[in-house]
């Protein structure tokens, strides 16, 4: 997604009154598993654990983000159970990486885009608790 869309995202959620969510660091989190996952795979089959858990967290991301874009009709407790879903498998897509980052920089990086897209995923969903309070 290119800077200007991601830019225009923004704009509108901040109209609409919802805390924003830095969807640079979410692409950059999909981008990042997207890399892993092929290197994983072209590697070598001890890796495809890591190379699974790759495409399952860019699904997921990329499932977050276009909810995210369809604000009518979404409720905070489904918005809530989906930044929760965002969130563990950031977390596994990162440790699974994280076993590898020794020896693999694609690995490496993975993880640290995979740390703040859950980072950032953690930070809304506490922001969106404090709304609702």
């Amino acid at each position: 997604m290119d800077s200007m869309m991601m830019d225009a995202m923004a704009s509108e959620m901040k109209t609409s009154g919802m805390e924003m969510m830095d969807m640079a660091v979410m692409q950059a989190c999909i981008d990042a598993c997207a890399a892993c996952e092929q290197a994983c795979t072209v590697c070598s089959t001890q890796m495809m654990d890591c190379s699974v858990a790759c495409m399952n967290c860019a699904d997921m991301c990329g499932a977050m983000m276009r909810t995210m874009l369809r604000m009518q009709g979404m409720t905070a407790p489904v918005m809530m159970s989906m930044l929760d879903a965002c969130i563990a498998m950031c977390r596994m897509c990162m440790d699974d990486c994280q076993a590898h980052a020794e020896h693999s920089d694609v690995c490496r990086m993975c993880a640290q885009a995979c740390r703040a897209c859950m980072d950032a995923c953690m930070e809304m969903r506490d922001a969106m608790t404090k709304m609702a309070s």
